[in-house]
């Protein structure tokens, strides 16, 4: 077992003899304690045949272990009034409670038990089915979301990046006690898992936790190296009747989210769509009054990127806000931001980042985060003068070599008619 420091933040690491890495943060002025269980892999490293299974398995963990029911884990929680949830996401899932401190020891046993002790009985598998199917046919209903996961399957084409995080119908529909057994298997092994912890508690107290419902388990295999994906430029045109307005989502490749530059196009997303004042919002909301939601998101992952941009518009303007992001786009490459918009993004993302610090939830997601990306933590000030270094011609630069109308993906969805973009309509 090794432990290490970091000397400016109150942040203790220690990596167990089977791999287990249990990394803690002190906040003694909350009354609160953040906990969560990363599993460090997500549904980019499924294979076609079981797309969704991390989704899956994350459902199933809920529903009963060998010394708790389903309903005896949510009242372990209410009774102590903690909160207990968990996501999957491409790269990451996670299992996490929120818990006055007093409660650290509870909350911890029911987090752990549902993590390493599922029961996957063949009934819970069946019926958690019907559960997801629901899940996957709500969210088809949902155009917003739709048309993302359109654009999402043709910018990833043929890589699971690309494929849905809930599975399809078809995946869903098909898995079975086994494959369920071996995939959790496979993927929660100590080697593979990180236990974080932020609030008022001590390391050793967390350390102590995780020895003993953790140490004695044989440390596995860490998941394998992903393999990176190429971005492609499709246009897709998916005409749903039943909608009042057309969903589009335009994008363009990003660097990944260890990247030098990630500040730079930290800035570039706040200032692009990032808030009320930035540019897409005041110019095709505000101006213009073409749509009510449009901004701008950055997703970006291990060894790859992509920056998009969301509008929910009328199939008649359809064309005037794909033009208009353009537009801005050129503006982004031709003129560089002036000391002011500059400013006011800056002091936005420095302002969101300082309120985050002050969640117990958001630092304990941020120490597994740091360690699973960056292998190490980071300062308050050596954020914010990351992002305080950020210029005017790095943004241009980076308009520049990324705002490419090769390199410019869109998907449209809507009652189209006779709606047509084609790729001489995306010149920026």
């Amino acid at each position: 077992m090794s432990t290490s420091a970091n000397p400016v933040r109150d942040i203790e690491m220690t990596t167990l003899s089977n791999g287990l890495r249990v990394i803690s943060e002190r906040m003694p002025h909350v009354r609160s304690v953040s906990v969560g269980i990363w599993v460090c892999t997500g549904s980019r490293r499924e294979i076609a045949e079981r797309n969704g299974i991390s989704h899956f398995i994350e459902h199933m963990l809920f529903k009963g272990t060998t010394s708790r029911s389903a309903e005896a884990i949510a009242r372990s929680m209410d009774s102590i009034g903690g909160n207990l949830d968990a996501f999957t996401g491409k790269e990451l899932v996670c299992f996490n409670t929120k818990v006055l401190d007093e409660h650290l020891s509870r909350a911890f046993d029911v987090l752990a038990d549902l993590v390493l002790h599922p029961l996957f009985r063949d009934e819970d598998i069946e019926k958690e089915k019907g559960v997801i199917l629901e899940e996957i046919k709500m969210e088809a209903d949902s155009p917003d979301y739709l048309v993302q996961e359109i654009f999402s399957s043709n910018f990833w084409k043929d890589h699971p990046l690309g494929k849905p995080i809930l599975g399809t119908p078809e995946t869903v529909g098909k898995l079975d006690q086994a494959a369920v057994r071996d995939y959790y298997a496979a993927v929660y092994t100590p080697a593979n898992v990180i236990v974080t912890a932020a609030g008022n508690l001590t390391h050793e107290t967390l350390v102590r936790l995780a020895r003993q419902y953790f140490e004695e388990l044989p440390a596995g295999s860490p998941a394998p190296a992903d393999q990176a994906p190429h971005t492609h430029a499709r246009i897709a045109l998916r005409n749903k009747r039943a909608l009042e307005q057309v969903h589009l989502c335009l994008g363009v490749p990003s660097h990944p989210l260890p990247h030098r530059e990630r500040f730079t196009w930290y800035v570039l997303n706040t200032l692009l769509g990032g808030g009320m004042s930035s540019r897409l919002f005041q110019n095709i909301r505000e101006r213009q009054g073409l749509a009510y939601a449009v901004f701008s998101e950055l997703s970006p992952y291990r060894d790859t990127g992509c920056l998009s941009v969301y509008a929910g518009t009328s199939r008649e303007s359809a064309r005037r806000v794909v033009e208009s992001v353009l537009k801005e786009f050129r503006d982004l490459k031709d003129q560089p931001v002036d000391e002011e918009e500059l400013r006011r993004a800056k002091d936005y993302l420095k302002g969101s980042l300082v309120l985050g610090l002050e969640s117990t939830s958001s630092r304990m997601s941020g120490l597994a985060r740091n360690e699973i990306y960056f292998g190490r933590f980071f300062s308050l000030d050596e954020l914010l003068e990351s992002i305080e270094s950020v210029a005017a011609d790095g943004l241009q630069e980076l308009a520049r070599t990324f705002f490419d109308s090769r390199h410019i993906a869109l998907t449209i969805l809507g009652n189209l008619e006779d709606l047509h973009v084609g790729r001489e309509d995306l010149v920026c």
